[in-house]
């Protein structure tokens, strides 16, 4: 009789200790490693533009925007938002952070399960956190999870619409997300 065998565990040092020489990026879940899948032209472009709409809101704060290649830990797990701002001037780690108050993950086929569940799930943990945007990458449709109080809520953005952030304050477009890369 075959067993199935149990997947190896890594403690979270070990994982930080082989992802910082490591070629390509993991995703530390729980003990597990997982690798990611690049990124598509429209996915990247989708990403520059919320960062360039971001970026003097963040400033305008004294907060800091990171994209894709950042790590966020949140307890035993960490992540790499495609974007994430960060506001508390304690996180000093220049390879980690902990305390983001906005997170953007854009859509692909192999993660809109993860980022819609386990990463829902496990962001919303975070105490710091106030937004959390899934942004479509085939249509002009952005979702928010914004927390009120201990509570959730989602709205929904299809075509046109401005997206009122809370952190860092200000306004979001779906024209700025989807300028030049959806009509």
């Amino acid at each position: 009789m075959t067993g199935l065998r149990k997947p190896q565990l890594f403690s979270m040092n070990d994982y930080l200790q082989v992802e910082q020489h490591a070629k390509l990026r993991h995703e530390f879940v729980e003990g597990q490693v997982f690798a990611m899948a690049g990124a598509s032209a429209c996915h990247n472009r989708i990403c520059i533009r919320a960062l360039m709409a971001l970026e003097p809101l963040a400033l305008a704060k004294g907060c800091q925007s990171f994209m894709a290649d950042m790590k966020l830990r949140v307890r035993d797990s960490v992540y790499y938002p495609d974007l994430m701002v960060i506001c508390d001037t304690n996180d000093t780690d220049p390879l980690i952070k902990s305390t983001p108050c906005l997170i953007i993950e854009v859509l692909s086929e192999s993660t809109e399960r993860s980022d819609r569940t386990e990463k829902l799930q496990a962001y919303q943990n975070i105490p710091t956190l106030k937004n959390y945007l899934l942004v479509a990458q085939d249509a002009r449709r952005v979702e928010l999870y914004r927390r009120s109080g201990l509570a959730w809520r989602y709205e929904s953005f299809i075509e046109q619409g401005e997206i009122a952030l809370d952190c860092p304050t200000g306004v979001l477009t779906l024209g700025q997300i989807y300028d030049g890369v959806l009509a």
